[in-house]
This record gives structure tokens, C-alpha cells and sequence, in this order.
């Protein structure tokens, strides 16, 4: 039997509250995924990930694989609308937040790994979607990037996140003691149809707005386009890296 929740004040559901925000996620070690295919899906791919399922109306249910140690919560519409911000009117998974590992960056890297800088969680969510697409090996995010698990990352990403490796750059790494190549998305630099990928290289990808440090010691590479306008999205820039790469080696 579910266990019925209609109290704002519930411990329960100020714990899951905390969760919209990455300061309350870091706090409790927990994260909520939303999603009326990525909760399915979620369910029957990762099921050992997760301890509760969120719901207000039994029918939410119907189709669902539900694992039998899972933990079943029936909250009081208006607390469930509060935790569904995306506004997915479909139920709600409550997991446990996994660690990541601090990555070394005086490594050389192996395959192509991402150094990630993005602040905004949706456009975060949707890289690590790309990166999952293209192969990438391994993803390792700056202090100044989003949580890759906050909500709206959850989203982008469509359950990217539980089939990457995620990494954290250690702390006061500078870039330029990397070791192994590193290239950046710039407009000012050469043209990437000239340039031959390496199969070890990491790819920078800096703050939104910000972009590069200026002092980053890493070959630039531009994306030939049109004038009609001044720059592309970080994220499909990114993208379009991410599916070069992929094309030259995955033929060998």
C-alpha cells in the first residue's frame, strides 16, 4: 500500500522539495526524475538506482514496472504539482545521488574526454545527452557547471547521466597543466575541416557568455558558417564537435 501524504509539513516532502534546487541535492544525496518516458524507462533499465516513486492519482501507475522493494508515496495534488515543475502530470522517481569521481587532469586522457563548463542546467542536460550519442568516454565538469542530475539536467539529458561517466575537475586544476592535446570551440580559430582529430584529445567547453579563458593554452578550432549570425549555441557547437569525432573513428 502507498504511503498517503497530504501535509506540506510532511519531513518527507520537505526532504523532496529540497531536490528542485542543487543546494538541497548536495545536502540530501538524493535527486528527482520526472518524465513520462525517462521514469519508464528509467524503471525497467536502472531500478536499483532508485528508492521511491511519487504519484497522486493511482492511474499514473498503470504500465509502470515496479520493482517490489520500491517505495510508493501518493501525495495530495498540490504538493505533487510543487515537486513536478516540468509539468509532466506523470510520476516522480526519488534516487540516491551518486559520487563523482575527482578527475586528474595531469592524466592524459583516453578517447574523447569533455571539460565542461556550462552553467545552465537545460543546456547541460542536453549536452550530456549529445555526449552519450557521440561516444564520448568521459565527462568532467568545472566548479562553474550546473549539477548534472538537477532537475532541468535530468530533462536535457534523457537518462544520459546513468550511462556516462561523470567526473569533477579536482579542485584548483588548471587546464593548462593537462596533459595530452586539448582543443576549444572558438570562432577565431582555424577551421576544424583542416584539423586531424587525435583519438586521446579533451574538448573545452567554457561558461556561457564567458567562453574561453583567455590565457587557455589549447588548439582553436572554428565551425565554418554563414554571417547571418554571430555565434551557435554552446551546446550545438558542442554538438557538432562531438558527431565529427564520432564519424572519423567509429569507421575504425
Amino acid at each position: 500500500m502507498p504511503h498517503l501524504i497530504e501535509s506540506p509539513q510532511n519531513p518527507h516532502f520537505k526532504r523532496w522539495r529540497a531536490l528542485l534546487e542543487s543546494r538541497g541535492m548536495k545536502k540530501q544525496q538524493q535527486f528527482l526524475l520526472s518524465g513520462r518516458k525517462t521514469v519508464p524507462e528509467a524503471l525497467v533499465r536502472y531500478p536499483e538506482r532508485f528508492q521511491a516513486l511519487l504519484f497522486c492519482r493511482e492511474e499514473q501507475l498503470a504500465g509502470l514496472s515496479l520493482p517490489s522493494e520500491l517505495a510508493l508515496y501518493q501525495l495530495a495534488r498540490p504538493l505533487f504539482n510543487e515537486l513536478d515543475v516540468i509539468g509532466t502530470n506523470a510520476p516522480l522517481l526519488v534516487g540516491d545521488l551518486p559520487e563523482l569521481a575527482q578527475a586528474d587532469l595531469t592524466q592524459p586522457p583516453k578517447g574523447l574526454e569533455l571539460i565542461c563548463s556550462l552553467g545552465n542546467p537545460d543546456n547541460l542536460g542536453a549536452l550530456l545527452r549529445s555526449a552519450a550519442a557521440f561516444g564520448v568516454s568521459r565527462v568532467i565538469l568545472t566548479k562553474e557547471a550546473a549539477h548534472p542530475f538537477h532537475p532541468r539536467a535530468l530533462r536535457g539529458g534523457a537518462n544520459a547521466q546513468f550511462t556516462l561517466e561523470l567526473a569533477e575537475a579536482a579542485g584548483g586544476q588548471d587546464l593548462n597543466t593537462a596533459a595530452g592535446p586539448m582543443v576549444a570551440l572558438d570562432a577565431r580559430g582555424e577551421p576544424w575541416s583542416d584539423f586531424q582529430w587525435p583519438k586521446d584529445v579533451r574538448l573545452v567547453l567554457g561558461e556561457e557568455g564567458q567562453g574561453l579563458p583567455a590565457d587557455l593554452q589549447a588548439q582553436r578550432l572554428a565551425i565554418p558558417m554563414t554571417d547571418a549570425v554571430e555565434s551557435l549555441n554552446a551546446t550545438v557547437a558542442a554538438s557538432l564537435a562531438l558527431s565529427t569525432y564520432y564519424e572519423r573513428y567509429r569507421r575504425r
